[in-house]
């Protein structure tokens, strides 16, 4: 009979060693994916809802809008200006001398089509709402808007014309999908 050679520390060590080195390998794999899990519903929970997501960007029927007249749309929670503007309006924004605006912007920079202007209906200065929208409203000196709380003017052309503001009137992103149809965002 074959006598079984006794186990010698060193073996015993290296065994034990093994399974040390497994179970931190897999403790240290199981941590690993638990955090990435946490992570992962911590970093999808910063995300947009679905409600803002579908708010990004929207299509605005121009059809209705006499020449002349405003509308206020919202978008991203944020008032935009819409104007159909009058041939009168067009030549006002055309006529100014754009070295001596405080934002220097020219008409053409500002729309897409001569009479349709469409601008973030929030004062650059404090992030008032300005009149001039509705009728009756005070358009302000230069036939535009009218900010109250500090008395900024805008033109025609939504762009700075007096007051505290220190820059025009932020033009949205937009495209014109028709004649008559434009997406905004």
């Amino acid at each position: 009979m074959a006598q079984s050679k006794p186990a010698s520390s060193s073996d015993m060590h290296q065994e034990g060693s093994s399974r040390r080195d497994f179970l931190t390998f897999a403790g240290v794999g199981v941590a690993a994916v638990g955090g990435g899990a946490v992570a992962w519903s911590f970093i999808d929970y910063l995300n947009p809802s679905a409600d803002v997501l579908a708010l990004a960007s929207i299509e605005v029927n121009l059809e209705p809008i006499e020449v002349g007249q405003a509308i206020t749309v919202k978008w991203r929670g944020k008032p935009v200006f819409i104007r159909h503007r009058s041939e009168k309006d067009i030549e006002l924004a055309r006529s100014v001398n754009v070295e001596e605006l405080k934002d220097p912007q020219s008409d053409d920079q500002r729309v897409q089509k001569p009479e349709w202007l469409v601008m973030v209906g929030i004062c650059t200065h404090l992030g008032c709402v300005p009149q001039g929208q509705k009728e009756g409203e005070s358009r302000g000196e230069f036939g535009g808007w009218f900010c109250p709380c500090h008395g900024s003017h805008y033109d025609s052309a939504g762009r700075i014309r007096k007051g505290p503001a220190p820059l025009n009137l932020e033009i949205p992103e937009y495209t014109f999908l028709s004649d008559s149809l434009i997406k905004i965002g």
